[in-house]
């Protein structure tokens, strides 16, 4: 490989380190071409980029990059699964583990998120359920007692609003009803009469006698 053609996949290698924050190393040497090509397109699938590397070039770009942790699993055959952006680290897994099985390729180990994993801990990895299944279980486990303590929140108010609506309108009708009730009363209410006039009374029909007249009974002188 010319010098040029080194330091360009020197530089690839690199970026993809910079960028993977999660790969998984293996080695491939029970591979052909076609298991190799058939996982790389399967891999493809996941958000894995399948590429079959050279062990001094790699260390070179480690280096670079400050993926140092990765130097230790650079022995033998090398093949690194580099996850994209969007990968799903559990299926990439699972499709390295289920190789792994058949005795075609060696899991070495990895890094996930910038921590090393051993080969046993990406076997353990690939035991775990889909990462859209993982997603909906952590989801469901945050949201349940959410959503319990928003219904024990809610209720009591759903309550109290309920109560209040009811006695607006209780008083709203008692309101209309006793407004009725007032008209129709004074509708009805005779008209108040006047008191007939006064008739004089006895004493005051006897009328005192004028001044300078004197009474006709006799006094008992005169008797």
């Amino acid at each position: 490989m010319l010098r040029e053609d080194k330091e360009r996949v020197v530089a690839e290698l690199t970026e993809r380190l910079r960028t993977s924050e999660t790969l998984i190393v293996a080695d491939y040497r029970g591979l052909t071409v076609t298991d190799i090509d058939k996982l790389r397109t399967d891999l493809l699938t996941h958000g894995a980029r399948f590429s079959v590397v050279k062990n001094t070039l790699t260390r070179r770009a480690a280096e670079a990059a400050g993926t140092t942790e990765l130097l230790a699993l650079l022995e033998g055959p090398t093949a690194i699964a580099f996850l994209e952006s969007e990968g799903d680290p559990v299926a990439v897994a699972k499709a390295l583990n289920e190789a792994s099985k058949a005795e075609v390729l060696t899991i070495k180990g990895g890094v996930l998120e910038g921590m090393t994993m051993t080969a046993d801990s990406v076997k353990e990895l690939a035991s775990l359920p889909a990462l859209d299944t993982l997603r909906a279980q952590v989801v469901s486990t945050i949201v349940s007692p959410l959503t319990t303590v928003v219904m024990l929140l809610s209720a009591p108010l759903h309550d109290l609003v309920g109560l209040i609506d009811a006695r607006i309108r209780q008083l709203e009708e008692q309101g209309d009803t006793s407004g009725t009730e007032a008209e129709a009363a004074s509708a009805e209410a005779p008209q108040a009469e006047e008191p007939p006039a006064e008739e004089p009374t006895a004493d005051a029909a006897t009328e005192e006698p004028a001044a300078g007249e004197t009474s006709e009974e006799p006094t008992e002188e005169e008797t």
